[in-house]
């Protein structure tokens, strides 16, 4: 049994998947490996923003980047973010000892939930970019070992807008674990993972006193949350620019207890300390955290407050975040506009 991959890793020999530089998914299938036909990847925000940056918008360069990392390396992991993403695609086979074997059956559909810069991949060709929604969708194979998540896709939900939602589905499953009754929460980024993070903590503080603020620079990413019911106000702040952000925070009613940082870009740690009070925690959700400057900047401006680093697993965090979505009309129906095309 081999449950973290460890075969596949070409090097450095002895590293985990996803710190290794490259791993093989040639090998033939392991006894407790899974092989998905590859349909489309969900890439990482952070990392489809830098691919952008590094080639530019046009699709067919976007393209021929992700065929390039993923020839060379044997997964997606941006070499600048080290992020990844998650994939969908249709069993093609189950090792006889994976911890699936008895409920998968070839064809059935699925999304993986762990990232894509662990999972073995060969993509043999991209048939589209979709920029607006950081969307590849390709042919290809990857392979899933014992170990990594998975989750069936809903038959009562359009498959694009389930792929969005689990692809941030550990974000308002594990912000939910540090919302304390009454606190006042500020989420940092209106994007997948910011909208659904407001939304579970705004239905977690009903009836507490507690607030629900989102920040983003974009006025109209602000209006859409307003809109979908998904906080109690917004604030219109570039998290990039520490200082201004905190004349923002101050002027919006001072720190906040929990800060969850959901943003794409980089260099949005000190907004994000700045916003928090003494004692506060912050937890950061984004790929493009640097955990330097996250913990030397807290350090430097004497903030005593608990830093975070999200993990993307939380048990139960798929149906978690597929039931809001169910429930609450206005925010499936922000996610069918921006993410079922």
């Amino acid at each position: 049994m081999d449950p973290y991959g460890l075969r596949r890793v070409v090097s450095p020999k002895g590293a985990l998947p996803q710190r290794a530089d490259v791993l093989d998914p040639s090998l033939p299938l392991g006894e407790d490996e899974l092989s998905i036909a590859v349909e489309a990847l969900n890439v990482d925000a952070a990392s489809f923003r830098q691919i952008e940056g590094a080639v530019g918008r046009d699709p067919a360069r976007i393209a021929a980047e992700v065929l390039r990392i993923v020839s060379a390396r044997g997964k997606l992991q941006n070499p600048v973010t080290g992020s990844g993403g998650m994939l969908i695609g249709r069993v093609r086979a189950v090792g006889a000892r994976h911890p699936a074997a008895a409920t998968l059956r070839p064809g059935d559909l699925i999304a993986t939930l762990v990232s894509l810069s662990l999972t073995p991949l060969r993509l043999d060709r991209i048939r589209a970019v979709r920029p607006e929604i950081d969307r590849v969708e390709c042919d290809g194979e990857a392979i899933l070992f014992a170990s990594g998540l998975w989750a069936r896709l809903p038959a009562d939900l359009p498959e694009t807008l389930a792929l969005a939602a689990l692809d941030v589905c550990g974000a308002p499953a594990l912000a939910a674990r540090h919302v304390r009754h009454g606190a006042r929460v500020l989420v940092l980024g209106a994007g997948k993972s910011g909208l659904l993070v407001a939304a579970h903590a705004r239905e977690l503080l009903a009836g507490t006193g507690g607030e629900v603020v989102a920040a983003d620079r974009s006025e109209a990413a602000l209006a859409a949350i307003r809109g979908a019911g998904a906080c109690d106000r917004t604030i219109a702040l570039d998290a990039t620019d520490a200082v201004a952000a905190l004349a923002a925070v101050e002027a919006a009613g001072g720190p906040f207890d929990l800060v969850v940082n959901c943003a794409s870009v980089a260099g949005t740690e000190m907004a994000s300390i700045l916003a928090v009070r003494d004692g506060g925690t912050v937890l950061f959700f984004s790929m493009a955290t640097s955990f330097t400057a996250a913990a030397l900047g807290a350090e430097g401006v004497g903030k005593d407050a608990t830093l975070l680093v999200g993990n993307g697993y939380v048990p139960g965090h798929a149906e978690l975040t597929l039931d809001l979505l169910r429930r609450n009309a206005k925010l499936r129906a922000l996610f069918e506009e921006r993410y079922a095309r």
